[in-house]
């Protein structure tokens, strides 16, 4: 993994929308850490958007809307729920610098949650950036059982029926490969990110609000 620190000055927007086109996302050691590092892996989490798979369990509980999937309603509440320290995951790589320019990348129609509410409560979500028809998921988080698997299911619904070709998932987990995420080298990455740039991805070709049967109509594969 190849990494440049960020010090001084804060991230722009301009340095994150430039990172991602070339492959780079930026990370920090910790939450309190003020710093900022480039990352190139060698090996990238990715998805073709027409190879989604669905288990069939997780297609029952988006079609029962289990949860209240939005969009864009509560993006800092659900980079800072992202951020909370979880099993396992004691501590974070998103700093308050991460957080502000991500905001600010949110108001500027570039990064989107994708968010699970449950009796008036954010229990769950994911939040990303969109550069043309390239979505680059950061992270994601649950509070309730499948909340951030149904918020997946509906991101990807959406990227299919908006004309985006990558999901970028950073790294790639045996968890993440039930869903059709696979592994490719940074080369393959790169020609798959080059492809995707060069199309036009619309993010809200659905509304913002959607029924869960609606949005597996926009997914074929069960696994």
């Amino acid at each position: 993994m190849q990494s440049d620190s960020v010090r001084g000055s804060a991230l722009s927007t301009e340095d994150l929308l430039k990172a991602y086109t070339l492959g780079y996302f930026p990370m920090s050691e910790a939450h309190d850490d003020p710093d900022v590092f480039w990352v190139l892996p060698e090996y990238r989490g990715v998805l073709r958007i027409g190879e989604f798979h669905i288990p069939k369990s997780l297609r029952k509980a988006v079609r029962q809307d289990r949860v209240d999937i939005r969009v864009d309603t509560a993006f800092r509440e659900t980079m800072i729920g992202c951020a909370a320290p979880a099993t396992g995951r004691e501590e974070t790589w998103i700093n308050e610098r991460i957080l502000e320019t991500y905001c600010a990348l949110h108001r500027q129609g570039h990064a989107h949650s994708v968010e699970a509410w449950l009796d008036g409560e954010l229990v769950g979500g994911l939040y990303g950036v969109s550069i043309n028809g390239a979505f680059f998921g950061e992270s994601m988080f649950s509070r309730v059982t499948d909340a951030s698997k149904i918020a997946l299911v509906h991101l990807v619904g959406r990227l299919r029926a908006g004309g985006y070709t990558l999901l970028d998932t950073q790294f790639y987990t045996p968890h993440l490969g039930q869903f059709g995420i696979s592994e490719i080298p940074k080369a393959r990455y790169q020609s798959l990110l080059d492809e995707a740039l060069g199309t036009r991805g619309n993010f809200f070709a659905l509304p913002r609000q959607i029924a869960g049967s609606t949005i597996l109509q926009s997914t074929t594969q069960t696994s």
